[in-house]
């Protein structure tokens, strides 16, 4: 029996819901913040490595970099070795939305624990810090110990 009832997943999808809402004053949506994070984590990348990453089709690639260069979250430079294609690069107004997600996101956690006592919230932080760092490790390691348990939890 799962003992955490997915709340972990369950909180997280409301942050993701919270921070989303707060971009869209910045008129920045869902699709368009997956645009920018692949393009902030692969600079130089082209439109098409961009279809191919996000398993979306040519006019929608080429719509969405058009958006978010007027938007001056991306510039567009014309690729040297293909003068066809465009690569893309994340402005400095991008990495600033990569720090403002993850202020709001800190700050509904923060919201989240206020009503806590001071031992309480050291205690829950503690604990998530290790179930974070055996989930990081076996991530690095291709979840060979996961796959197992999940594997003997189906078969049960």
């Amino acid at each position: 029996m799962d003992q955490t009832q997915r709340h972990i997943t369950k909180i997280a999808r409301e942050v993701g819901r919270f921070t989303l809402k707060s971009l869209k004053q910045d008129d920045i949506g869902t699709a368009e913040l997956d645009f920018i994070h692949l393009v902030r984590h692969c600079p130089g990348i082209t439109q098409a490595g961009v279809r191919d990453a996000l398993k979306i089709d040519k006019g929608a690639a080429a719509r969405r970099a058009a958006n978010l260069e007027e938007k001056g979250y991306l510039r567009r430079q014309q690729n040297p070795a293909d003068h066809r294609s465009r690569l893309l690069y994340a402005t400095e107004k991008a990495q600033a939305l990569k720090s403002s997600k993850a202020a709001l996101e800190a700050a509904f956690y923060e919201w989240l624990l206020e009503g806590l006592p001071e031992d309480e919230r050291k205690h829950f932080s503690e604990t998530l810090e290790l179930l974070y760092q055996k989930a990081k490790m076996q991530s690095r390691a291709g979840f060979p110990d996961v796959m197992a348990f999940a594997a003997k939890k189906v078969r049960e």
